[in-house]
């Protein structure tokens, strides 16, 4: 329960719960408040407890559970638009056409959608706590895609040569386990 900003706030809160009744004593001819909870107020309150109240409009034969777990999962959506502003943003710039921005909105889309995937596959990969070892600051850590791009930043990559392959020189353990979790050969590199 929020924290009320006026004791009026309070006690048109408590007055639901809390029933008071003062009396006089009679042998002392002094004012006797008593006071008790409201048991069945209490319950129906306590009945309540979990319940959402959504307001949707999905298709009538989708069930409250269906809405619920859409409604939930609006938090991965969110996180996506944030990942569109962060570590994609795009410098401002000029574009002299309607076919230039379209363009460029592809573009940030499909490197969006890559980073995702990336994302998933890592997730996927993890072990059994989702956390991959070493990949914060040398500490386990949820792999997230900032995370996951920011690590290969330290690898090495030999071009191709005549009909050497490119390869990856030495990864580290932790680079090992991440290109095997994506599927990356390091001596056969995409």
């Amino acid at each position: 329960m929020p924290h009320p900003r006026h004791p009026a706030e309070l006690s048109s809160r408590v007055t639901r719960y809390l029933k008071a009744t003062t009396s006089t004593d009679p042998d002392t001819g002094k004012p006797a408040p008593t006071w008790h909870f409201d048991q069945a107020a209490l319950d129906a309150e306590a009945a309540t407890d979990g319940w959402y109240a959504l307001l949707t409009n999905l298709a009538p034969d989708i069930g409250p559970a269906e809405a619920l777990a859409r409604y939930k999962g609006q938090e991965v959506v969110e996180r996506r638009y944030g990942a569109f502003k962060g570590p994609l943003a795009v410098a401002p710039m000029f574009l002299h056409s309607d076919q230039r921005i379209h363009a460029l909105i592809h573009v940030i889309c499909l490197a969006l959608l890559i980073f995702c995937l990336v994302e998933r596959q890592a997730r996927l990969g993890a072990g059994p706590d989702g956390k991959i070892p070493g990949l914060y600051a040398g500490r386990p850590a949820r792999p997230t895609g900032a995370l996951l791009f920011s690590t290969p930043s330290r690898l090495r990559l030999v071009p191709a040569r005549g009909d050497q392959a490119a390869c990856i020189p030495r990864p580290s353990a932790l680079h090992q386990h991440l290109l095997t979790i994506l599927g990356v050969d390091p001596t056969r590199p995409p």
